[in-house]
């Protein structure tokens, strides 16, 4: 998937997610084209979207975070400039089904909504907003219900 300065590849490493592929590409393109103004004009984005497991997310958990836990999705970014190609951010954010497929059933959500809210944390991390302080909190929870509420899903604060 490629659209003007953003580059979206897509991994699955369970066998629960390549029935899933279709939709949640589909999912991230729109998601990216609703967020568009988002992402800064003058960087390139280099997305890896890695669809993996429980274990995976330990794992990752355990050598990025120092903690033992599994989590629904990680965003990792790093970036780099050049005179030649300007400003460009490689982007890896990892999903893992089991913690997802375990909030879902507890929620009585549907995945791929649930996938997206995701995707639109991920992406909005991308694009500068943290959660470390409670205001910082706020604000990129404010954006998530706005951008979620642009395709239907109600706020997902209020399960």
């Amino acid at each position: 998937m490629h659209m003007k300065n953003i580059k979206v590849d897509f991994f699955s490493e369970s066998k629960k997610w390549p029935r899933r592929m279709p939709k949640i590409k589909t999912i991230t393109k729109k998601t990216i084209n609703k967020m568009i103004s988002y992402f800064k004009k003058d960087h390139k984005f280099e997305l890896n979207i890695i669809l993996t497991d429980k274990s995976k997310m330990i794992k990752l958990n355990k050598t990025y975070k120092n903690t033992q836990s599994d989590t629904d999705v990680l965003t990792f970014i790093s970036k780099n400039s050049n005179k030649n190609v300007g400003k460009i951010l490689y982007c890896d954010i990892f999903f893992s089904i089991d913690t997802i497929e375990k909030f879902i059933r507890r929620n009585k959500v549907s995945i791929y909504d649930h996938f997206n809210h995701l995707l639109i944390h991920s992406l909005l991390h991308i694009n500068g907003y943290d959660h470390k302080k409670k205001l910082d909190f706020k604000k990129m929870k404010k954006e998530e219900i706005k951008i979620l509420g642009l395709f239907g899903i109600n706020n997902p604060y209020t399960i």
